[in-house]
């Protein structure tokens, strides 16, 4: 298989069968959910969110996740 010859839409194609193959169906569409493209502005919605919070805030958030038995960063 010569992989210069082709297209884009071929090559995505062909991948998607080779995963479908070794994977099974359930396992492919778990691989292909790792690549869920999200939706809105992350960047903006993020700086609206920290921008304005400052240490004893994020170190009390930590606190209160930590004591809920989540992660830090939650």
């Amino acid at each position: 298989m010569k992989t210069q010859t082709l297209t884009p839409s071929e090559v995505r194609s062909r991948g998607f069968q080779a995963l479908n193959r070794e994977l099974g169906t359930v396992g492919f569409l778990k691989f292909m959910h790792q690549f869920e493209r999200g939706r809105g502005d992350y960047s903006r919605e993020r700086h609206a969110l920290v921008d304005n919070l400052g240490l004893a805030a994020i170190m009390a958030g930590i606190k209160r996740n930590r004591a809920k038995g989540r992660s830090p960063v939650a």
